[in-house]
């Protein structure tokens, strides 16, 4: 073959590299490394890598999902979509996590949140989420090797504090407007578990990507007093 046709073929393959790069061929890749959150004492770890993260000096979060991420076992058709980026970290055996939760919402069921595990089978994800009425919702998540999903209440606007507190075997979910005023989304447990992991997630079961922004974080091993308002 004539070495200027090689030459010519090999630019062309790589034209078309970079377009398909850009296009979203690559939309998937994934961000390395790990931040390091001035307000968790534990060493944080990533469960699936996200597109793009950012952490900045004031301890704010970013994390960006890729295209068509979840984390939820359909009680339908028993599917099991477990792909999002989940930053987890060893909590102890009472705590409370709180932050307030930004997200870019596009498409429904774009979302972000607080995550707590036992293990791949044994979970609960609290959501702020984009329903399919382009409202943001709370929602909260329980899986017991099956997914439950429940649809609580409309947020306005596109932030909100979320709180995840352990007392004993029980965990609670509670959401707030402003940080002072809570309310109980949930209660439950996931059984004698000592070795839980919590932390945080963005997701996107059929767009093509969220950005989920956590400020405000706090963490405590000190049991909150009172469940009914979430302090």
């Amino acid at each position: 073959m004539p070495k200027l046709l090689v030459i010519g073929l090999l630019c062309i393959m790589n034209a078309f590299s970079a377009f398909d790069k850009v296009a979203g061929g690559a939309s998937n890749a994934r961000a390395t490394g790990t931040p390091t959150l001035k307000a968790i004492p534990a060493p944080l770890h990533w469960r699936n890598y996200p597109i793009d993260w950012a952490l900045s000096p004031t301890d704010e979060l970013t994390i960006v999902s890729g295209r068509k991420t979840n984390w939820f076992v359909n009680p339908m058709r028993e599917r099991i979509e477990d792909n999002l980026p989940l930053l987890l970290f060893k909590a102890e055996e009472q705590f409370v996590l709180t932050a307030r939760v930004s997200v870019r919402f596009k498409a429904s069921w774009d979302a972000g949140g607080l995550v707590v595990r036992a293990n791949d089978e044994l979970w609960g994800k609290f959501c702020f989420e984009f329903s399919v009425k382009k409202e943001p919702m709370i929602v909260s998540v329980v899986t017991r090797k099956i997914s439950d999903d429940c649809n609580s209440m409309v947020i306005p606007g596109d932030d909100v504090y979320l709180r995840l507190a352990k007392i004993g075997k029980a965990i609670f979910f509670f959401a707030s407007r402003d940080g002072r005023a809570w309310d109980m989304i949930r209660s439950f447990t996931l059984g004698q578990q000592l070795d839980l992991e919590i932390g945080f997630f963005s997701q996107s079961p059929v767009g093509e990507g969220c950005t989920a922004v956590f400020s405000d974080i706090t963490y405590s091993a000190v049991p909150i007093k009172n469940v009914l308002e979430g302090q």
